[in-house]
């Protein structure tokens, strides 16, 4: 039950997030066309089947069933709707094949250029209520390095490594080790030390691919816990039989100082040592509980879980809160920031050293970004990014998108000849096909991944 909840969460938010964006999108369509006197027949929030609409003046407003899109529907103009018997009449003066390109052009521009517009400003608001917060890599290096785990682990990290350097630039925040824009540069790599030697490890090119779900980036790189033990799981978490750790008295606040004959100061080593152990053999261990030091020998025959988890460290944090006239300045830099990290993927893509497979997201993959609890700041946050991404999305140069649009209308500004009707409705089918073999293959990408 709490599983379909949270699958109910996801789906509701991603639904909300995107009738906003569709809709904002396609009422900057609508107003624009409005603007310079065309006629809007439909504007539609959704695809068909129709669930509820109102006629205001000469437009439908729609809410449909298929929260995946939205349209506007322009007189005289060629869309997804191919209404080719109105095409052959002749033209109307509020027709949008009757306006002059330039009109036309900041027609299509509309939504994009909304988008843009909601997705700055959430960042704009985020930076100036929210401010930012984060642990200096300093604090990181001077209290035991990073922990390294299963990915961190794959590409050469070690748990006790400092990280220097990011692409030979110094670097201010630990999160910025998980940064994916730092990751799709050329020729990526971190500058560690490790044993008082430097040297450098090399970030794949294809290593991006592993991070488009929450749980690989958790699974990268972390902060070190000490070895003293913070949590105890209880009998109850284990269905009424009790875990090792707490059949054997361990306490919260117990620090784990030995473990097979090897000193312990971070729990990370704990958990290597435990994991390599051979279960057939008892495991040696020394707690100092106050100022007494006691030894354990216990049976791991039967126990694949021990049961306790280490205390975080106290580390000191940065807070920045910013006025709103530095949240002007870095808000857009932050939306700006998604446009070209979706640049930067889409060149790694047609370098071949990322697999599409591996990188596109559908719905399925974005609803689990939202997660499944609801959180207004990650609602926003994720509402914002997504704008950004589907402005820069319809800007493509591909024909049933705005940017295949834009892409004949400025050949006609240029040129000073306007494609033929045909053409365009020609290019109008292909690009259809185009965007619905996509969208079945990111739903279908999403189902097996």
């Amino acid at each position: 039950m709490e599983e379909v909840l949270r699958v109910l969460i996801m789906t509701a938010q991603i639904i909300l997030s995107l009738s906003i964006l569709v809709g904002l999108h396609e009422m900057g369509h609508l107003l624009a066309a409005k603007a310079f006197g065309m006629r809007v027949e439909q504007f539609s929030i959704g695809f068909p089947p129709k669930v509820f609409s109102f006629t205001y003046g000469e437009t439908e407003y729609a809410l449909s069933a298929i929260p995946l899109g939205g349209y506007v529907k322009i007189s005289g103009m060629i869309d997804e709707s191919l209404d080719t018997e109105a095409m052959s009449k002749e033209p109307q003066p509020w027709e949008f094949r009757s306006k002059p390109a330039w009109q036309r052009l900041i027609v299509m521009l509309g939504g994009i250029i909304v988008n843009v517009i909601l997705g700055v400003f959430i960042f704009i608001l985020m930076t100036f209520f929210l401010g930012d917060q984060y642990v200096p890599i300093e604090e990181i290096n001077n209290k035991g390095g990073i922990y390294a785990l299963d990915l961190g682990q794959e590409i050469g990290l070690k748990s006790g490594d400092k990280v220097l350097k990011i692409n030979d630039e110094e670097f201010e925040r630990f999160r910025d080790i998980s940064d994916v824009n730092k990751m799709l540069e050329p020729d990526a790599h971190y500058t560690i030390e490790r044993s008082g030697n430097t040297m450098d490890i090399e970030i794949p090119k294809d290593f991006i691919e592993k991070f488009n779900t929450k749980e690989a980036v958790y699974s990268f790189v972390r902060d070190r816990h000490t070895s003293e033990i913070g949590l105890v799981a209880s009998a109850e978490d284990n269905e009424g039989e009790p875990f090792l750790a707490e059949r054997i008295g361990l306490k919260v606040g117990d620090r784990i100082v030995e473990m097979k004959n090897r000193p312990i100061r971070y729990f990370d080593e704990v958990i290597a040592i435990v994991k390599e152990h051979d279960r057939s053999e008892p495991l040696p261990f020394k707690i100092q509980r106050g100022s007494e030091v006691m030894e354990f020998n216990p049976s791991m025959e039967n126990d694949s879980i021990f049961g306790i988890a280490g205390t975080p460290q106290d580390f000191k944090t940065v807070k920045i809160d910013y006025t709103f006239a530095e949240s002007f300045v870095k808000g857009p830099e932050k939306a700006f920031g998604v446009i070209g990290l979706q640049l930067k993927a889409f060149k790694k893509m047609f370098s071949g050293d990322i697999d599409p497979r591996k990188s596109l997201s559908g719905p399925m993959a974005i609803a689990k970004q939202f997660g499944g609890e609801w959180d207004w700041v990650r609602f926003w946050g994720m509402t914002g990014l997504l704008s950004m991404v589907l402005a820069f999305m319809n800007l493509l140069p591909i024909p049933a998108l705005d940017g295949g649009h834009v892409m004949f209308l400025t050949y006609e500004i240029v040129s000073g000849r306007k494609p033929a009707d045909k053409f365009l409705e020609t290019a109008q089918k292909v690009g259809m096909i185009l965007l619905l073999a996509l969208m079945a293959f990111v739903i279908i990408n999403d189902f097996f991944k």
